[in-house]
């Protein structure tokens, strides 16, 4: 599960370019929430844009907070600022084990443990400066993922992600 403030723009996008990229791989579910969203809102119209531009509908997302369900039924969490890290650890501080800011694995030093800025009320650019961070830390997370995830079974998974 991927966490930003609204669920309207970070946060859909990481979902969608996730989805992405594990398109065809049953065993993981991608979803998105936020720490202050409103439910029921639509993604922002440059998120629903770019994630198009990348193959991924975007269009029916409607925001949603983080709930106790989503964090019990999450496996990983990726906060896409330390502040929604932090918010995440307040309010839910059982989930201490499987949130993670979104870039901590990324290669890329100048990414590598940074916010992902928040380009609500921006332009186009601005929100594609955030797909292009996120298309190079996304790949780290799976990565992640695959590396250290077990089901009950010892399979490979992130089932409720």
């Amino acid at each position: 599960m991927f966490v930003c403030t609204g669920n309207t723009c970070r946060s859909p996008l990481a979902e969608a370019l996730f989805r992405g990229l594990t398109k065809g791989r049953d065993d993981i579910k991608v979803a998105s929430a936020g720490t202050g969203a409103y439910s029921g809102q639509q993604a922002s119209k440059h998120s629903v844009t770019l994630a198009r531009e990348r193959g991924v509908d975007l269009s029916t997302h409607r925001s949603k907070a983080v709930t106790i369900d989503l964090i019990e039924t999450s496996t990983h969490i990726f906060a896409l600022s330390r502040g929604h890290l932090a918010s995440i650890l307040d309010d839910f501080p059982e989930a201490e084990d499987k949130v993670y800011l979104v870039t901590e694995f990324v290669a890329d030093d100048s990414l590598r443990g940074r916010d992902i800025m928040d380009p609500f009320g921006g332009d186009l650019d601005d929100y594609r400066e955030v797909m292009v961070h996120l298309e190079k830390t996304l790949p780290s997370l799976l990565a992640y993922i695959d590396q250290t995830w077990k089901d009950e079974a010892g399979r490979g998974s992130t089932q409720g992600d």
